[in-house]
Formats: structure tokens, sequence, C-alpha cells
């Protein structure tokens, strides 16, 4: 997801949403999630133990207005200090040979400082990616600390014009949504949830309309970070700051090559919003209090 920026230091999004790419599928063409079990009797006729919290199905939004694919953007609730971070891996599906060269499309200093300081989050993560970084989508994926949601396979806009980038056909948005579950799940990835973001944020009743067969909730978010091919790391931590109200949800990237200094943004936002008394929450999380 690759958003304008309002900072002369940082670099528009329009290079980078065409520069960027992801999506993949769940099996026999449909995203399934775990759902919240009903405990099932057992051979002695006592109900079986209710399913642990952590197997819980995701929350989601009620769809909208004649079906529509629900669209969530910050918490409702803005009495409590919590915020999500949210962060796009992104990868178009022609980068392969970019990614032979030796380019970084992935950001494993940034994952590894979100756990040094035990901030949970939420990936965006693109099936591409998934699949050129099966080891770090399955490391992500499995572990307690983050969730992976859908950032479709070939990060091709959902509406156009979108700064650039090709168009999925509408008859191919659920395929291509879908075609990115089955690629973390290939990968190895557990903590999946059943949410998706629009390449470049950009969408309408159309591709709200063709993603209502997929029972995801749409992603959006109230704070732009700016890292996109930003060079300066206070300044992407000063918009992030400077954004930050109660229930918010940022969105960044963790694409070395195309957002080098997320990392040390993080490492200025982290302990300065916990010192405001911000609580750090993953996407599921923040929807719960909506």
């Amino acid at each position: 997801m690759i958003i304008p920026v309002r900072r002369r230091r940082l670099v528009t999004a329009a290079a980078l949403c065409a520069a960027l790419t992801g999506c993949a599928g769940g099996p026999n063409g449909s995203a399934s999630f775990p759902a919240a079990a009903t405990p099932a009797a057992s051979a002695s006729g006592r109900p079986a133990p209710a399913p642990s919290p952590e197997r819980a199905a995701p929350p989601t939004l009620a769809a909208g207005p004649g079906g529509l694919t629900p669209v969530f953007e910050r918490a409702r609730d803005t009495r409590t200090k919590t915020v999500a971070l949210t962060f796009d891996a992104d990868m178009t599906a022609d980068q392969g040979p970019r990614a032979a060269r030796g380019e970084h499309f992935d950001n494993p200093a940034l994952i590894a400082s979100l756990r040094r300081l035990k901030v949970p989050a939420t990936v965006f993560m693109t099936g591409r990616w998934a699949e050129e970084y099966p080891d770090q989508a399955r490391s992500i994926g499995r572990d307690p600390l983050f969730e992976i949601a859908n950032h479709s396979y070939s990060h091709h806009a959902f509406k156009s014009p979108c700064y650039g980038l090709p168009t999925v056909d509408g008859q191919q948005m659920r395929t291509d949504v879908e075609r990115a579950f089955a690629a973390f799940r290939k990968a190895g990835a557990r903590n999946i949830v059943p949410y998706f973001r629009f390449p470049g944020g950009c969408y309408d009743d159309q591709a709200l309309r063709a993603l209502a067969p997929a029972k995801v909730t749409a992603v959006q978010w109230d704070v732009v970070s700016g890292d996109a091919f930003a060079r300066d790391g206070d300044a992407v931590a000063e918009q992030v700051l400077a954004g930050v109200r109660p229930g918010s949800l940022v969105v960044m990237h963790c694409t070395r090559s195309a957002a080098p200094v997320t990392e040390q943004a993080i490492l200025r936002i982290v302990p300065e919003l916990r010192e405001r008394g911000y609580r750090f929450v993953k996407v599921s999380d923040l929807m719960k209090t909506s």
C-alpha cells in the first residue's frame, strides 16, 4: 500500500505504488478462517472445553448497505489510548528478477525490532512477497505478536486511476485476494486474519461489491507515516507522532528497498507513544472496540 506523503523530504507514493505488488488465495477458491467453535459433546456427554482465545475467529465488521464489503479506518472508542501499527509487505508479481539481483523487498531488522520492543502489529502482505520470502512469512505468521492480513497478490489497483498502477479486472478481484490467502498458507503462516488493504488505498463501490463473497473487512487508516522512499527517519516519526490519536490506525511499510528508514522511525515512535500512555495493539484487537 503506497500513499501520498505530506513532507517535502519524503518522496511521493506514486512511484512506490507502481513499484510494489502482491496477492494470493485460499484453497478451493474460498478464503477460510478459524471460526469460534461451539463446544461439542464429548463421549461422556459433557461439553468439550471451549476453544482458547487465540483460536477464536478474528472480529470483522458487518457488511455495508447492499452487502458491500465493510471498511474499517480507526476505532470508534477514542477514550482508550490504543494505536495499531500496520506494515505493508509489498512486492509486485514482476519483481522477481530484481530480487534475484539482490534488491531487498523484506525488512527482517524491522521485524526483529518490533519483537525486541514487544510491539504487536498487523502485516498486510502481498502473495508475491510471501512466495519470495516464505521463511519470513511463516515466522511472522506463527508469532503470536503478529497477524498477517491480505494486500492482494499483484498489487494492481482495484479502482482506476490509482497512482499509475495497472488495474485488476472486476471479475478477477476476488480471485486476486483469495490467491494471496493461499500463498500465506502455503508458506506455513497460521495467524491469518480476514482483512484486506486495497493497493494504493484506492477503491469504490464496485470493488467493495466484488469482494463481498470473500467475506473480508477492508482496512484503511487514519495516520499516514510517509515512510515510502523516505530518507529521514525522524521526519517519519514526527509525522506519526503528530497524527496519532486514541484509536488510530497507522500505515507503514516492511520493504527495505522502498522504505529504508521505517525501523529507525519505529525506534523513536514506540517509546514516545508509550510515554504518552499509548498501548500498541493489532488491528483485530482495535476492531473489537468498534
